[in-house]
């Protein structure tokens, strides 16, 4: 019943909470949750809420990126967030969520990864990013992506001391983000786009499109979903996250 009930609706150019085709629910922000983690960061939009913590450790760089350390994300879907949710290793979602959020972050380069370059070849800082959800309303996506950027935002690196790691005090050194690429996720029901879908218009989708973009460009997309999308419709998607990204940039306050 609600699945047809959330199809009537939109054919009739209506959601299920009131928001218009173009709009968010209500965000909100809360960094330094953790105070084990060296970043963390809560996002919560409308009833979605998820939590991101940041770990900094020492690791050897890949040997084709010598100079460059690396960040390694993972996400976890917990099953109080979502009775579908099941324990044990990552499934195909928890996977996508993490490759999506890596990819936004990768190919922006909002992090500098020859900044943590500790020594040419030998030594580099890895950077873990573990992703886990408490509440699914749907749109997982843009919340971990927020709160990812918002942890990453400032997070401190541990002294060094001998090329060793002082777990017991910070540097002054901290992470800058080079830039803050947005993540906005769309869904398409019966013809129509619609931005942050909700779990209820989750259920129902034919297609969607995740688009990462900084200062009007674009750095990624994520389609899933079995049905396609028309230029049109990709072209409008585009130019909406364009415009939100600005808003929602706000949201992260960069040091």
């Amino acid at each position: 019943m609600d699945h047809e009930y959330v199809i009537s609706l939109i054919e009739n150019n209506t959601r299920i909470d009131g928001r218009n085709f173009n709009d968010y629910r209500d965000i909100k922000i809360e960094t330094g949750i953790s105070k084990n983690a060296d970043g963390s960061a809560r996002c919560i939009i409308g009833d979605t809420e998820v939590i991101v913590g940041i770990k900094m450790d020492i690791g050897q760089p890949y040997p084709d990126s010598a100079d460059e350390g690396s960040i390694v994300v993972g996400a976890e879907l917990l099953p109080l967030s979502n009775p579908e949710f099941e324990p044990g290793p990552p499934g195909t979602q928890a996977i996508e969520l993490a490759r999506i959020i890596d990819r936004g972050i990768r190919e922006s380069k909002a992090v500098s990864f020859k900044k943590l370059c500790i020594k040419k070849g030998e030594k580099c800082w890895m950077v873990f990013i573990d992703v886990y959800t408490i509440n699914d309303d749907g749109n997982l996506i843009d919340a971990g992506a927020l709160a990812t950027l918002a942890a990453l935002n400032g997070a401190r690196f541990h002294k060094l001391e001998d090329d060793k790691i002082n777990y017991n005090e910070y540097s002054n050194d901290k992470i800058k983000l080079e830039v803050v690429p947005i993540t906005c996720t769309f869904g398409k029901i019966n013809g129509k786009i619609i931005l942050d879908p909700n779990s209820k218009e989750e259920k129902v989708l034919d297609a969607r499109l995740s688009i990462a973009t900084s200062n009007g460009k674009i750095y990624a997309l994520q389609k899933g979903g079995d049905k396609g999308f028309t230029m049109e419709e990709i072209n409008h998607m585009i130019d909406t996250a364009i415009h939100k990204e600005k808003e929602l940039k706000r949201l992260i306050k960069v040091i």
